[in-house]
């Protein structure tokens, strides 16, 4: 079992897309600091999560969400509530 998740930087307006099979634990480690490409952009939250059952499914998912294509089904489907 596997997720792919959408974190939002309200602050900074950016997102992360990324897979893990414990999504609360992952971003309280993207919020921590840890992670070098998120750790400039804390506080993260978590504003879209989707369950496989595979690792590669997520990860198949995850690489389109990072597309062009991906990009705009997130800006129509992910409301921010900013």
């Amino acid at each position: 079992m596997c997720f792919t998740y959408v974190l939002y930087s309200s602050e900074f307006k950016k997102y992360y897309v990324g897979i893990s099979n414990d999504v609360e634990k992952r971003l309280a480690i993207h919020n921590s600091g840890k992670i070098k490409s998120t750790k400039h952009f804390i506080p993260w939250r978590v504003v879209h999560v989707e369950h496989f059952g595979s690792k590669q499914e997520a990860r198949t998912r995850e690489k389109y969400l990072k597309s062009a294509a991906g990009r705009r089904w997130r800006k129509q489907n992910i409301e921010m509530g900013d």
